[in-house]
């Protein structure tokens, strides 16, 4: 089981490390112009950009879990439907968001309070960035079409050829043609697409043999697409409950002025290294529950899930030791403004607490979407979210500095253990019920 695990855990972690090496030298560059308010804009526009695309997370974890299943019974020609339905979905979807992409910024900018000058740094990468949206959805379908078929390896070469191009675009258009943060943003939107145009060239030449099963006709069936709403909507839900929470943190810690922005900015890196990490992981929970799910193999079932608990303690502990070690020399190689590292010193160790909050929630959910139990994900979503934002509220109204970062761990806290008690109902249930499609 450990191979199993490792064989499509390994290449998602490679892959997931670009992503997080992408957003500490994006803001590293970005923490190296001239004004530490950029540090602020980049952060807000990322911030609604992630609000936008993490709404859409459900392209890549709900495709995941039917195409597992479908591998799982052996059933090709459903798992290529689904991959069809879900490019369908991604191409509408980026439409509407760039047909209303100003309003959205808009809308935005009336919920968050920040000065004037880290709003326009918040434009300038927003009003570029936007237009990866069909590239990025696009992706989201492909990869998570790709990991239900076991195959980890094409989203690592593709993941990597993304970030690697990007980080070197945004060298060249800051230090090579004096760009600012705009060349920053051009950088993330010239590299997503060519990831896009990447993964559909290696889809083409590596699924040719499916050929026979590719039928784009299947869009045009509106009944078959009920099953994958149907679980969507709950995964739509959840992550919407997720990125409500990380947008609150951001907008929260912009209301407190623009260094506790920027330290606040910094220090949720760390959760972003870590996360990274747990992905791959629940990455390989996806494609192997969804598959056992699908053969009705509950032994291998009950097997993959102890086996995925070991590695992620074992990975906890391990960033556990980490951050307390090299915090300092993190936070160094983040930023040069010595304001921000000094002022991070109140609050950098909640970072350490991080892992062992959080490593459940991250296992749960991979192991919950291949096994497409969305209404129980989305259940302990509601119940974290409410549990952070009514703790927020009353930590707050103690004037507790630190209520954002302990609401927060608390919310990472609630969200494993809420999943650890629906697991036992979950896991049988799964076995016994199996929501292919027809």
């Amino acid at each position: 089981m450990n191979k199993k695990i490792l064989r499509l855990a390994l290449p998602n972690i490679i892959s997931n490390i670009t992503v997080p090496l992408l957003g500490v030298v994006d803001l590293a560059i970005v923490g190296h112009l001239e004004v530490e308010q950029s540090i602020g804009g980049i952060s807000l526009a990322t911030m609604i950009v992630n609000f936008i695309y993490w709404n859409f997370a459900f392209l890549r974890m709900g495709t995941s879990g039917f195409t597992a299943q479908s591998y799982g019974a052996r059933n090709l020609k459903e798992a290529t439907a689904v991959l069809f339905r879900s490019m369908a979905i991604a191409m509408l979807a980026s439409g509407l968001i760039l047909l209303f992409h100003r309003g959205i910024l808009e809308l935005a900018f009336h919920w968050i309070e920040t000065s004037e000058t880290v709003r326009s740094y918040t434009k300038a990468y927003f009003n570029i960035y936007i237009w990866a949206a069909p590239a990025i959805l696009g992706q989201y379908a492909l990869t998570g079409w790709l990991i239900g078929m076991q195959n980890a390896k094409t989203p690592m070469f593709v993941a990597i050829f993304v970030n690697v191009l990007n980080i070197c675009l945004s060298f060249f258009f800051v230090y090579g043609l004096g760009m600012q943060i705009e060349g920053v943003a051009m950088a993330s939107l010239i590299a997503q697409t060519c990831g896009f145009l990447y993964a559909l060239l290696i889809f083409v030449r590596c699924y040719g043999r499916l050929r026979s099963y590719w039928d784009w006709s299947v869009v045009k069936r509106v009944r078959t697409f009920a099953p994958f709403f149907r679980v969507n909507s709950d995964i739509f839900m959840r992550t919407l409950l997720l990125v409500c929470v990380t947008t609150f943190f951001t907008s929260a810690s912009a209301s407190l002025g623009d260094t506790i922005l920027a330290v606040n900015t910094l220090l949720m890196q760390f959760f972003i290294f870590f996360s990274y990490m747990m992905d791959g992981f629940a990455y390989a929970a996806e494609a192997l529950a969804g598959r056992y799910v699908g053969a009705r193999d509950p032994l291998n079932l009950y097997r993959l899930v102890r086996q995925l608990f070991r590695w992620g303690l074992a990975v906890a502990l391990l960033f556990t030791l980490l951050y307390g070690l090299f915090t300092e020399e993190i936070l160094g190689i983040l930023t040069d403004k010595a304001n921000v590292i000094l002022a991070s010193r109140a609050y950098r160790h909640w970072v350490l607490l991080i892992p062992m909050a959080g490593f459940a929630a991250f296992l749960w959910d991979g192991i919950f979407i291949g096994a497409t139990a969305s209404r129980q994900m989305r259940n302990s979503m509601l119940v974290a979210a409410g549990g952070f934002f009514l703790l927020y509220a009353l930590l707050s109204a103690c004037r507790m500095p630190s209520a954002l970062w302990i609401s927060f761990l608390c919310y990472l806290a609630l969200r494993g253990g809420v999943q650890t008690m629906m697991a036992k109902s979950v896991l049988s249930k799964s076995i016994s019920t199996i929501h292919l499609q027809s």
